[in-house]
C-alpha cells in the first residue's frame, strides 16, 4: 500500500467514529435527576435485599405518619457516618425505608449485620435507575415524605 492510500484509509477510519460518536450525542440521557419535578413519584417496584418480592413504594407508607426514603450503598462512606442517625430514627418509631443503591447484596446485608437495620423494609436498585427516577443524583440520599399527602 502507498502513502497515499494508506493516508486515506486513517481519514475514512477517523471520519467514521467522528460521526458514530456524533450520532451518540443525539440521545440524551433521560435517567437525569433534572427530568425529574419537585413531586416525588411512590408508584416506583422495586425487590426486597432479604425476601426478593416486589415492592410498591407507594404501598409501605404509612398513611398517618411522615415516611424517610433513604438511598444508601454498603460501599458508600457517607452512608456509614449517617447510618447511627438512621439508628436513632428507628428508636423514635419513624417508618425509613431503605434502597440500596448498585451494591452487591451480599455487601449490603453484611453492612445491615454489622452497623443495624433502621429501615423498616430494604428494597434493591441494582442498576441505579428507580433511585435516578426518584430524583437522586448519588449516595446517601434522604427524602422526607408526607405520606398522607401521596
Amino acid at each position: 500500500m502507498n502513502r497515499n492510500s494508506k493516508i486515506i484509509v486513517a481519514v475514512i477510519i477517523g471520519l467514521s467514529i467522528f460521526f458514530v460518536l456524533l450520532k451518540g450525542l443525539e440521545n440524551p440521557n433521560k435517567y437525569s435527576p433534572l427530568n425529574t419535578s419537585n413531586k416525588i413519584d411512590l408508584n416506583i417496584s422495586l425487590k426486597g435485599l432479604f425476601d426478593e418480592k416486589e415492592y410498591l413504594i407507594k404501598e409501605l407508607a404509612d398513611k398517618k405518619n411522615f415516611m424517610l426514603i433513604n438511598v444508601w450503598s454498603s460501599w458508600c462512606l457517607p452512608c456509614r457516618e449517617e447510618h447511627p442517625y438512621l439508628m436513632k430514627l428507628k428508636d423514635n418509631s419513624i417508618n425509613v425505608i431503605g434502597v440500596n443503591y448498585k451494591d452487591n447484596s451480599n455487601n449490603a446485608k453484611v453492612f445491615i449485620k454489622e452497623m443495624g437495620n433502621p429501615y423498616t423494609k430494604i428494597l434493591v436498585d441494582v442498576d441505579g435507575t428507580k433511585s435516578i427516577e426518584l430524583g437522586a443524583i448519588g449516595v446517601p440520599e434522604t427524602y422526607l415524605i408526607d405520606s398522607s399527602a401521596s
